[in-house]
């Protein structure tokens, strides 16, 4: 009880004797995991975005005029066994007629009665884990086997496109974690350092005396902990309160559960243990 009592009062006399160093050191954690949490916010937000994008997206399968009406009713039923398809339906000749009445806003065909030139299709559902170019590419291979003739349209350009810019939003963020832990370690690290270095001479009496390393390094173990965790819970905090005051009518801002930011805020602050025992390693030598 004595030992855990006399961390206590070392973490405290740290941080009393050191109030700039300590507030100095909240503030930029404060900035650095302000930057990480914008950043996940915004790849939370995007990914939302992209997945109601890509929901949205649909296949078209033009049928071959020679192809005979008694024949799609079991085309259909083969389509819709394809592994990716969620659902098919028929767009025959009289409604792909009345849909392009209704867009237009006159029927463009009057005259066409007996003989419709518009073609047949299939407007094709498609699973969400489908959605990516690579299934895409192989289900319109065997909807081309399976409708020999039939024309398969759908957005190619844009879905690859979507997919490289969600690569390179995830590479960003990858690059942004590593910079922000190098930097919340050396910038943690060289505050902790600073405060330790005027107690330089009792760190050495203890160590003679026979306390161990540990034991001496706890006080500083616990300050970065207590920093780095009051840091990040700092800018969360800063986060909900501007999130409440800032709405988009074209998306919605997408957050991290409560469970995963409290994860966050325990793994930040086991960063900030780790940079505190980087901060007096050299003394405890």
């Amino acid at each position: 009880m004595s030992r855990f009592v006399y961390i206590l009062r070392e973490l405290a006399r740290n941080l009393y004797r050191n109030p700039g160093t300590a507030l100095g050191s909240v503030l930029s954690l404060m900035l650095l995991f302000l930057l990480f949490d914008l950043f996940w916010i915004a790849t939370l937000t995007s990914d939302r975005f992209y997945r109601d994008l890509l929901s949205e997206l649909h296949m078209e399968v033009y049928v071959p005029e020679e192809l005979p009406d008694s024949e799609i009713g079991p085309l259909t039923r083969s389509i819709i066994s394809l592994d990716g398809v969620r659902a098919a339906g028929f767009v025959s000749k009289e409604t792909a007629r009345e849909e392009l009445s209704r867009l237009i806003g006159t029927d463009l065909l009057i005259g066409y009665d007996s003989i419709n030139p518009l073609p047949r299709s299939f407007i094709l559902t498609i699973e969400p884990e489908y959605l990516n170019t690579a299934d895409m590419a192989t289900l319109e291979k065997e909807l081309a086997a399976l409708a020999s003739g039939s024309e398969i349209q759908y957005s190619r350009r844009w879905l690859k496109k979507a997919e490289t810019t969600r690569s390179v939003i995830l590479s960003i963020g990858l690059a942004l974690g590593a910079i922000v832990l190098l930097t919340t370690l050396i910038s943690s690290a060289n505050s902790i350092r600073l405060m330790a270095k005027a107690r330089a001479v009792g760190f050495r009496q203890m160590l003679l005396l026979g306390a161990g390393r540990l034991f001496v390094a706890c006080p500083f173990l616990l300050e970065g902990f207590l920093l780095a965790g009051l840091s990040t819970a700092a800018g969360w905090v800063l986060i909900f309160h501007g999130k409440g005051r800032i709405a988009f009518t074209q998306f919605e801002i997408i957050v991290p559960t409560h469970e995963e930011i409290i994860i966050f805020c325990l793994i930040a602050a086991l960063l900030g243990s780790l940079s505190g025992y980087l901060g007096i390693r050299r003394l405890l030598k």
